[in-house]
């Protein structure tokens, strides 16, 4: 099977879930051998969560999984991207559409959007 690169970058290479409708940038995060495998098998998101170090399926808490349309492998076969439909409508645990919802004014960190869910009332923190 084709497969990324995952010896060149430690066992885990980043993985950028993309809209597949609008093309907006969702979310990176890391992909190990086993998280691409279950992505590949199941069509279902599925990451390498460092902080939990395990794997992770996406929304397996909030219910906001990520329908995997197309994988795409960068030319280094290093990254990889994921065109995705986001389920539930947002894929940052702040409850907002995209994980990128800050823009660089200047100096300071500017908000874009409101979330679209309560993270304490999805999460319970």
């Amino acid at each position: 099977m084709v497969e990324p690169d995952f010896e060149k970058c430690g066992g885990l290479v980043p993985a950028i879930a993309q809209d597949a409708q609008t093309g907006d940038v969702l979310m990176m995060a890391y992909m190990n051998h086993e998280a691409w495998q279950t992505t590949v098998t199941t069509g279902k998101a599925t990451y390498w969560s460092r902080s939990r170090n395990k794997l992770w399926v996406k929304g397996e808490s909030s219910g906001h999984i990520q329908k995997v349309h197309e994988i795409w492998l960068d030319c280094d076969s290093d990254t990889i991207l994921l065109k995705v439909t986001q389920i539930g409508g947002a894929a940052c645990h702040t409850g907002h559409r995209s994980c990128f919802y800050r823009r660089l004014d200047g100096d300071r960190l500017t908000v874009v959007g409101e979330p679209l869910f309560d993270p304490q009332e999805v999460y319970g923190k």
